[in-house]
């Protein structure tokens, strides 16, 4: 099934490419492989939420980051389409890294990125399971509480 086929039996419309916010490009393809730049959870040109991810008052729930790290991977669906000229140009993913600004104490990056790989692995099928790092940083751009970075095989 074309990807595009799977992403409207799911339901799901891609969003537009985000804007680089410094000097680089949304994703850059070489040979059989296209790269996506550090993808925010951005939706319709903003962040849903800034801050660090833990449990407590002025926090970013766990529960709502792993929501913007599977949005933050349908950024980079869109920026690798728009890098290969179209999403079924796409043919699996090889390598997920999710970032998490978290407090020092919060342990749950892995769970925060099945954001991510989950939402990946429902479009995907089993071409869709791939490498995975979840790290928890300080703090990332804008102030984001997830970033995820991409590496798909496309055809």
């Amino acid at each position: 099934m074309a990807v595009s086929e799977r992403l409207a039996e799911l339901g799901i419309e891609l969003p537009s490419v985000v804007p680089p916010v410094a000097a680089y490009v949304p994703a850059k393809a070489h040979g059989d492989l296209v790269y996506t730049a550090g993808q925010l959870p951005m939706v319709s040109g903003a962040l849903p939420a800034t801050g660090k991810v833990g449990e407590g008052h002025g926090l970013v729930p766990a529960e709502d980051a792993k929501a913007y790290a599977r949005q933050s991977a349908l950024n980079a669906i869109a920026a690798a389409a728009g890098a290969v000229g179209g999403v079924d140009r796409l043919t699996g993913v090889l390598k997920v890294t999710g970032f998490v600004a978290s407090v020092p104490e919060f342990t749950g990056q892995p769970g925060v990125i099945n954001g991510a790989s989950e939402v990946l692995g429902e479009i995907f099928g089993d071409a869709g399971r791939h490498a995975r790092s979840a790290v928890g940083v300080p703090v990332l751009p804008l102030d984001a509480p997830v970033e995820v970075e991409v590496v798909f095989s496309f055809a």
